[in-house]
């Protein structure tokens, strides 16, 4: 099943595109345990049913899919914009929980994301720790924010040749032109707030043995270790493409519903 459409959002106050993927057969009265599936930077929130083999991974898992759009906002509630994280994080669950047969419960509840998705993954499971039972971060970018933020201010050429002209502009609407930092915003700042709470969701986070976010990743997983946090690392083999994004998330599928941790 591969449902795509659009509802009206209050937080973004505007109709807004959503894909949504799931199983062709019935769970037997059960509602569905639900996987909100973020999308990348240059992507939309068709991209994950078209470009890996999420239908079957629907299939095989009795999970429903739902992959919101938030264009280049980098999922966050923007100076000069709508307020995509309020959207994603607190919305999102209202209406899917509304329009489908889907568990609320926590236990059945999980957030994924690839690339600025990863970032937004992460964001979501360390702001509402209780929200979701784990968390999949595929290859993100922001990992460290306030120096991601510091090289725009200083390197803006640097950041345009790598993802392109808009993306400086696209991080201005976001945070400002003066490209602020705060808290809420960063990872690792959530990351030891989240680490006093009672519930805390599982973490997965992988990266592409080829992929230039490689590093940071590393960097990262380090940096988590002295939080109390379950953490599952991975670096698979690949670049920052689909080729890489759909054996990710077969890992984090693993990781998430199968007995192992996402070896395979």
């Amino acid at each position: 099943m591969i449902l795509r459409g659009s509802w009206l959002s209050k937080a973004l106050e505007m109709q807004t595109g959503v894909t949504v993927v799931g199983p062709d057969h019935e769970t037997a009265g059960r509602p569905y345990r639900v996987c909100y599936l973020l999308h990348g930077l240059c992507g939309n929130h068709g991209d994950w049913a078209e470009n890996t083999l999420l239908p079957l991974y629907a299939q095989a898992y009795d999970v429903l899919f739902i992959t919101p759009e938030v264009g280049r906002s980098f999922y966050a509630d923007m100076q000069f914009g709508q307020k995509f994280f309020t959207y994603v994080q607190q919305e999102l669950p209202e209406l899917c929980a509304r329009y489908f047969h889907i568990s609320t419960q926590r236990e059945d509840s999980f957030v994924i994301g690839g690339s600025m998705g990863g970032y937004g993954a992460l964001k979501c499971a360390l702001t509402a720790p209780g929200q979701y039972i784990a968390c999949c971060a595929l290859s993100s970018c922001f990992l460290f924010l306030d120096e991601s933020l510091r090289n725009v201010r200083e390197h803006p050429q640097i950041v345009q040749a790598r993802v392109g002209t808009q993306a400086v502009n696209d991080l201005a609407a976001a945070y400002g032109p003066e490209f602020h930092w705060a808290p809420e915003n960063d990872l690792l700042a959530l990351a030891r707030s989240a680490a006093t709470t009672p519930e805390k969701p599982r973490l997965f986070l992988a990266c592409g043995t080829e992929d230039s976010f490689l590093e940071n990743h590393r960097r990262f997983q380090k940096a988590m270790q002295a939080l109390p946090f379950e953490l599952t690392y991975r670096e698979l083999p690949g670049h920052h493409d689909w080729y890489y994004f759909d054996r990710a998330l077969k890992a984090a599928l693993t990781f998430c519903f199968d007995t192992d941790d996402g070896n395979s």
